[in-house]
This record gives C-alpha cells, sequence and structure tokens, in this order.
C-alpha cells in the first residue's frame, strides 16, 4: 500500500510536471491532485527536488525500455531500427498531450551543469545515445559515435521544434537520418 501510494504521488507529479512545467508547479498542487496530505507526500519524498528526481527516474526508465521494444518491434534489420527512432518520435510528438521533453524541460528550468536535477536529464540522454551507438554499430557505421551524435542532434532538434513551433518536423530529420546512416556504412573507415 506504500508503495502504490508513492507511485501514485509520483505518477500525478510526472504529469503535472510535464504539462505545467517543473518551477510551475506546486507541491500543493500535487497533493490536491493526488489526494493525500502534505504529511504523506513529505513521508516519501523529502523535497520537491528529490520528487522531482524520482519522476525523471521513472521517466527514463519507461522511455528507454519503450524505445527499444518499439525499435525491435518496428524491424529486425539494423539501418532500419536507427530509421524508426524517428517513426517513434514522430508518433510521440503528434499525441495530443505532447509538451516536449520532460528532460530537455528539466535541463532548461534547472540550467546550471551540477544541479542533480539537470545531470540526471544529462544521464538519460547520455543512456539514449548509448543505445544509438549500439544501433549503429549493429547496423555497420564505420564510426558508430559519431554517427550517434548526428542522429541525436537530428531527433532532439524534432522534438524542439515540434515543441516550440507546434509542427512535426521529423520526416526532414529522417531523410538527413537516411543521408548520414547510408554514408557512415558505406565511407571507408577513418585511419587514425
Amino acid at each position: 500500500m506504500a508503495s502504490s501510494k508513492r507511485e501514485h504521488l509520483i505518477d500525478i507529479a510526472r504529469r503535472l510536471f510535464y504539462r505545467d512545467g517543473f518551477h510551475n508547479t506546486g507541491i500543493d498542487a500535487i497533493i490536491a491532485e493526488a489526494g493525500v496530505a502534505k504529511m504523506t507526500l513529505y513521508k516519501y519524498f523529502k523535497s520537491k527536488d528529490e520528487l522531482i528526481l524520482a519522476c525523471l527516474h521513472r521517466q527514463d526508465e519507461e522511455f528507454r525500455n519503450g524505445l527499444m521494444q518499439r525499435v525491435e518491434k518496428q524491424s529486425s534489420e539494423p539501418r532500419e531500427r536507427l530509421l524508426a527512432l524517428y517513426t517513434i518520435i514522430a508518433s510521440e510528438i503528434s499525441s495530443k498531450d505532447f509538451c516536449g521533453c520532460l528532460f530537455i524541460n528539466a535541463a532548461a528550468e534547472y540550467g546550471k551543469l551540477d544541479n542533480p536535477i539537470h545531470q540526471a536529464a544529462v544521464q538519460h540522454k547520455h543512456l539514449c545515445h548509448q543505445y544509438i551507438v549500439k544501433l549503429a554499430t549493429d547496423a555497420g557505421a564505420n564510426d558508430p559515435e559519431e554517427l550517434a551524435c548526428q542522429l541525436c542532434i537530428l531527433l532532439e532538434g524534432s522534438i524542439v521544434s515540434a515543441q516550440v513551433t507546434g509542427e512535426c518536423s521529423t520526416s526532414s530529420a529522417r531523410n538527413a537520418a537516411e543521408l548520414l546512416i547510408d554514408h557512415a556504412i558505406s565511407a571507408p573507415a577513418h585511419s587514425a
């Protein structure tokens, strides 16, 4: 029961933080929406920052696990798995509840690089990048790290562009990604 109350608080807070922002969402709004007493919230989380970190941790786990499952379901072909990232992000962006990326939003609101909330956002982006490095390696890219950097920039740019303009530009990002992937797979390896 205690665990389910904690999980319920995380679910409510994560939804409110995503929709309204971290600074704009107060503890009172979270406890009102969750239907719990303030003491209950503070029983599980010593501070709002601790609650934010729990939300980011949950979002990281769910997003990355879901992303990997969806990529693998889309194709068994390594090159196509890289391109599937853009189809998946397009479906996220097209959602009526789309409010950007929780991690980009966290990094923007907590801009100091040494802030634990900013660091949690960095860690998520790093783990996603590592997954794309693996996909690029599987696809036979000569420089998987560089290809992953390029593809991540296109993905992040699509997300931010959609958040700012309200328009989905993932088809353009996918087209650019396809050129980068084909070049990385066919290009001769760099000599050291």
